[in-house]
């Protein structure tokens, strides 16, 4: 698999997330073979304030590869992640990260601030940003549209 194919596993989890009423974002973990080996989508509203979509994909992929260094990792996830999620992926030593949709309003991977890429800290991730953007935000536009009309 490839990062476009990654993509596409994220972006069916987002759309997962909305039609559980969840805000759409979806997100994967993939080894240095290629394989996902942890995926995540939102799941707040089932009462987890961490129900995140990259903090259950970095769980997952810690348990399938029995450690939590996620050491030549790489996050894929439809959007940019907020400052509590990019905590995650440096303390969870993931690689690398490609994002979709940038995040005017939560983004710490470019945005807001840069908190993976912040020299200050031990560990520092290759960030590709704005990968499938155009779908990413589509979806998300989509899903608040609706959410406005039922109210």
């Amino acid at each position: 698999m490839d990062q476009a194919q990654w993509m596409e596993v994220a972006l069916a989890l987002a759309e997962e997330a909305a039609a559980a009423g969840e805000i759409p974002i979806g997100a994967v973990v993939v080894d240095r073979e290629g394989r996902i080996i942890g995926r995540g989508r939102n799941r707040r509203e089932e009462g987890d304030p961490l129900g995140h979509a990259e903090l259950l994909a970095i769980a997952e992929a810690a348990r399938a590869m029995g450690d939590w260094r996620l050491e030549g990792t790489t996050m894929v996830v439809t959007l940019e992640p907020c400052a509590m999620c990019a905590g995650a992926l440096v303390n969870a030593r993931v690689e690398k990260l490609i994002f979709g949709a940038y995040d005017p309003k939560a983004g710490f991977c470019g945005t807001l601030g840069n908190l993976v890429q912040d020299a200050r800290l031990n560990h520092r991730l290759d960030v590709v940003g704005g990968f499938e953007e155009q779908r990413s935000r589509e979806l998300l536009q989509r899903f608040f549209q609706q959410l406005r009309k039922r109210f």
